[in-house]
């Protein structure tokens, strides 16, 4: 269809007229609903082949009051959404989960006070069916919004005040004691941690994890905190450690990326590694293999707890009770060259 030169979006009047059928039971065909014949089902998907009828989803979500979108909130810097692989992996496993469904996933990141209040704005305005959350803090703003509007949603991690809210996650603490302990094992004698983002539960699980796999021999002084799981905190959490304990000979590092900035100031500062310190991350992201030497870690399914988070809102849209959908994903040491 032209129009002056120009292809004229297909309607549904040119679907009904094509079928020989009213604008009224196209309609109820593309929404899903009965009383329609199969023979004019037929002719209208017949039809709308021949046009090039496209729905156009806006309109008919106010028919069946449905977006067809899940909103993806990562609450992160822009930044570490950018140099963060683990980010990059949870929003590609629920990007699948939502695509086998035939939903469309809207990213949202919320980095400022003015994009959380943007975003809370947002979700009430029924554009979206659902939310997945990714790096909530406890007393998180959108985690109020989302519970005040009753939003199916699934939490990336385990918040302490989400309620009985669906959440997909980790065992953090467990994951960081097994592998300090094998930190320990290979004979170090001050083992100290770059503790990053404490504000989160993935943090804090992870100091107590470590906290834990040391017992007596746990000193606070030998902990630096960091705001971010990120590189450039790794190298200012690694010189603040070698400042107050030159001799320190093993570093649990909260995540790959701190890690890999606490292995450069060591190697810059003439530190073998592992003969001299030894390492370990958390994480099993891209940054773990760009060490040199590899780095030992914690291997995280980041793809898949995207995945099980899509598909529990999903299950949610569907009726099905939120907290049936909780779930702890198995997180096993790698071992490598690094300690």
């Amino acid at each position: 269809m032209e129009t002056n030169g120009r292809r004229r979006r297909a309607t549904v009047k040119d679907v009904a007229l094509e079928a020989g059928v009213s604008r009224g039971t196209v309609s109820r065909v593309l929404n899903g609903q009965p009383y329609v014949s199969d023979e004019a089902r037929a002719a209208i998907d017949a039809a709308i082949e021949k046009v090039g009828f496209v729905p156009n989803r806006a309109a008919r979500s106010l028919v069946v009051q449905s977006s067809q979108a899940i909103g993806l909130i990562i609450h992160e810097p822009h930044s570490l959404f950018v140099e963060d692989p683990n980010i990059a992996s949870i929003l590609l496993g629920a990007n699948s989960a939502l695509s086998d469904a035939d939903y469309q996933m809207a990213s949202l990141i919320a980095d400022s006070p003015r994009d959380i209040e943007r975003l809370s704005k947002f979700l009430g305005a029924g554009l979206i069916d659902g939310v997945i959350v990714v790096s909530a803090r406890v007393g998180d703003p959108i985690t109020r919004a989302v519970s005040q509007l009753q939003l199916p949603a699934a939490f990336v991690g385990h918040p302490r005040d989400i309620g009985d809210a669906a959440y997909v996650a980790i065992d953090n603490r467990a994951a960081a004691r097994e592998i300090t302990t094998r930190l320990a094992g290979t004979g170090r004698s001050k083992i100290g941690m770059i503790a990053a983002a404490l504000d989160r539960d993935s943090g804090s699980d992870r100091l107590a994890g470590f906290v834990d796999a040391l017992g007596n021999r746990f000193d606070p002084q030998l902990v630096e905190r960091v705001p971010l799981y990120s590189f450039s905190d790794g190298q200012d959490g690694m010189r603040a450690l070698l400042a107050r304990c030159p001799d320190i000979d093993g570093v649990f590092a909260s995540s790959d990326a701190v890690a890999a900035g606490a292995m450069d100031v060591l190697q810059s500062a003439g530190r073998r590694i592992p003969e001299d310190v030894g390492i370990v991350g958390f994480d099993d992201s891209s940054w773990a293999l760009r060490c040199d030497p590899p780095l030992s870690t914690v291997h995280q399914p980041a793809g898949e707890l995207g995945r099980a988070a899509a598909e529990s809102v999903l299950r949610q849209i569907r009726g099905e009770e939120p907290d049936a959908h909780s779930r702890v994903l198995a997180c096993p040491v790698v071992w490598r060259e690094s300690a």
